[in-house]
């Protein structure tokens, strides 16, 4: 009896830690993605930012987004790069096109870690909006639409978040569905 309470009880554990474990490293694209480690190392695992770490290798972005930040990043996914008009993203990684490449990637970063919570209460604190400056220069607002975080960039464009708070030893990210556009 003593044996099947233990038992009992080393399941209980071992199913609480790995809740915990689940909590603090969220899947994104088939990946845990580690609070321990960088940006970087965590995006190279996951398979729906394959665009997005080789847009980063292509603009020479890796050692800043290795550096200790912290950023905030909205990661957009493949599905997101794919919206893009046909033949961009093969243009845009070209060594001639590395400043427009450039600056359309650190467009998605926000200098300092915003998670969600702090993001909400810019968001409450603006009446409704946010304006985050990007490491580019330009602005992103941020709204809520329903339960949903919303981004719109200096086009006019919108992108969601979808997986928000994914935490990094440098910052966070916020997986986004859409690229963001600067002017």
């Amino acid at each position: 009896m003593k044996k099947l309470i233990l038992s009992a009880i080393a399941v209980v554990t071992m199913a609480l830690t790995t809740q915990v474990y689940a909590q603090k490293n969220p899947m994104v694209g088939g990946a845990a993605m580690y609070a321990n480690k960088d940006i970087v190392d965590n995006a190279v695992n996951s398979k729906d930012h394959t665009t997005l770490v080789a847009a980063v290798k292509a603009a020479g972005l890796v050692e800043t987004l290795k550096s200790a930040g912290p950023f905030t990043v909205f990661a957009p996914t493949n599905a997101a790069f794919d919206k893009l008009p046909k033949g961009t993203v093969e243009t845009l990684v070209k060594p001639e096109n590395k400043a427009t490449l450039t600056k359309i990637l650190t467009y998605h970063v926000v200098a300092g870690k915003m998670d969600s919570k702090a993001i909400a209460a810019a968001i409450k604190a603006g009446g409704g909006k946010a304006e985050l400056t990007t490491v580019e220069g330009e602005k992103l607002t941020a709204h809520m639409m329903g339960k949903k975080l919303m981004l719109t960039d200096a086009k006019g464009g919108m992108s969601t978040v979808t997986i928000a708070d994914v935490n990094q030893s440098n910052g966070v990210i916020h997986v986004i569905d859409t690229v963001l556009m600067p002017k």
